[in-house]
């Protein structure tokens, strides 16, 4: 996730653009001319469609996009274009055709119920002069881009030429080339770096039936070797993604609700080339496709994912494994505004937690119970040596954050170096700072940060010290 979040990639975007319109309304009778609806209109919407719905994906999970496409010269155009400077694209090379709709799908939404849906484009090829124009186009910005990709709808943009020319010229400049393919002649897609047809898509083109594990690996196969794919993937909707490179994978996810899994294939070639073109490697760019799709599903409509929502989804996977616990002050910093955005309590409380007993354990659960997200702020072995002596920690600043991770009621452990959390606590800005009942009268450091300070008493006779002298003594602990 740092990697993408430090590389914020250039992608380089050639498809079929289309406007999404939807017309909201409520419908309280059936015409008298027809046995119809009535739809009384309250407001409309548009949004990018399409490869648009790419461009959306990209953009919220903080790369860098050019644009490249043919639409038509008309009222819905003129649409296109505001949609897309808006999105604030790197670069924009949409060519212009006279004679060309651009493609605009109009939903008529009654009581939350799609009515109808009805449709103005032209998918013919675009004609040789528009696709000679958007390869000079994409040739004078290829050098800056990290990768591209393809996104097919069918609508004429990608034509067999024009697609295999790409694909050379991609080659040329050294640069990944990823595909979500349309129709059932692959062909066209021929040496890409990968494409991204789910199963329904891959069975049309491979005619391969996909029913088992068997002849999953069959039309995977079919495909990685027709085409001289680098990878070959197919995606499996909730049973995650089948990956074939040396040996075939399938990756599982794990969607907490699938309420519409409209545009979770946009947004795994989106999340595929963010990740590729970060430098992941093949399996880990899946495993962060398979998480991304799996936030979109779980949302209504053409959705986007962003990578706070990735993250997010990580964490409520790993709750039970401490390394996914265990972050640093830039991480926890955003972290903690993601959380006061969702109005999340947050609750920090510090300490050397050198040798883990039942005190810190009754005492980081009654902390918990003050809000929501219990962050545990843990002094390095370099802090603890300066506040305790050269023969402290008795166990390692590793050790001991693996093992505060562990515990249910702690859902992150930054380590900080300083002699205090005050920094840390800076970075954070929690509702609550907890310190132990032994701090009556005394003052609390970060105090004047947090909107309040709450003490709670130790269990008695269950310290650290005492373990340590007891242990000395050879007494039974």
């Amino acid at each position: 996730m740092e990697r993408i979040r430090n590389k914020k990639p250039t992608i380089a975007l050639i498809g079929d653009l289309m406007i999404d319109h939807y017309i909201w309304g409520s419908c309280e009778r059936i015409s008298p001319e027809a046995p119809v609806q009535v739809v009384s209109v309250k407001k409309e919407s548009l949004l990018l469609g399409g490869a648009g719905n790419v461009i959306n994906n990209l953009h919220s999970l903080d790369a860098k996009v050019s644009i490249f496409s043919v639409i038509g010269d008309d009222e819905n155009a003129t649409q296109m274009q505001t949609l897309l400077a808006q999105t604030n694209a790197q670069h924009i090379s949409v060519i212009s055709e006279s004679e060309r709709r651009t493609t605009k799908k109009s939903r008529i939404i009654a009581s939350n119920q799609q009515v109808i849906r009805y449709d103005n484009e032209t998918t013919q090829n675009i004609t040789l002069s528009s696709q000679f124009a958007l390869l000079e186009a994409l040739k004078k910005e290829l050098f800056s881009c990290d990768i591209v990709l393809l996104s097919d709808y069918g609508k004429g943009v990608l034509t067999p030429t024009l697609t295999r020319d790409i694909i050379a010229l991609a080659k040329d400049f050294n640069k990944p080339i990823l595909v979500d393919p349309k129709g059932s002649d692959y062909s066209k897609y021929f040496g890409a770096t990968l494409l991204t047809p789910n199963r329904s898509e891959a069975t049309l083109a491979t005619q391969i039936a996909i029913t088992n594990t068997k002849s999953l690996e069959k039309a995977i196969t079919k495909l990685k070797n027709d085409l001289e794919l680098d990878y070959s993937i197919i995606t499996l909707s909730e049973d995650g993604i089948a990956l074939l490179d040396d040996t075939l994978q399938i990756i599982p996810t794990v969607a907490r609700e699938v309420y519409d899994v409209t545009g979770a294939g946009d947004t795994v070639l989106a999340s595929l080339g963010v990740a590729l073109a970060s430098d992941l490697t093949i399996t880990e760019a899946c495993e962060f496709a398979n998480k991304s799709a799996a936030v979109v599903v779980a949302k209504v409509g053409s959705a986007t994912v962003t990578l706070n929502e990735v993250e997010e989804y990580e964490h409520s996977l790993n709750k039970g494994q401490s390394e996914s616990k265990i972050k640093d002050f830039t991480q926890i910093e955003r972290i903690a505004k993601r959380l006061k955005e969702q109005k999340r309590r947050i609750i920090f409380t510090n300490g050397c937690f050198d040798i883990l007993h039942r005190g810190h354990a009754t005492y980081l659960q009654q902390a918990k119970e003050l809000g929501d997200i219990l962050i545990v702020g843990l002094n390095s072995d370099e802090s603890i040596r300066r506040l305790k002596g050269k023969d402290r920690p008795i166990n390692n600043l590793e050790d001991r954050a693996f093992l505060l991770g562990a515990l249910e009621s702690v859902d992150y452990v930054v380590p900080f170096t300083q002699d205090t959390p005050y920094e840390l606590i800076k970075k954070i800005v929690p509702h609550i700072l907890v310190k132990g009942a032994d701090y009556e009268g005394k003052e609390v450091i970060g105090s004047n940060i947090a909107n309040e300070v709450r003490l709670i008493d130790f269990v008695a006779g269950k310290s650290t010290t005492n373990l340590i002298e007891k242990i000395s003594k050879g007494t039974p602990c």
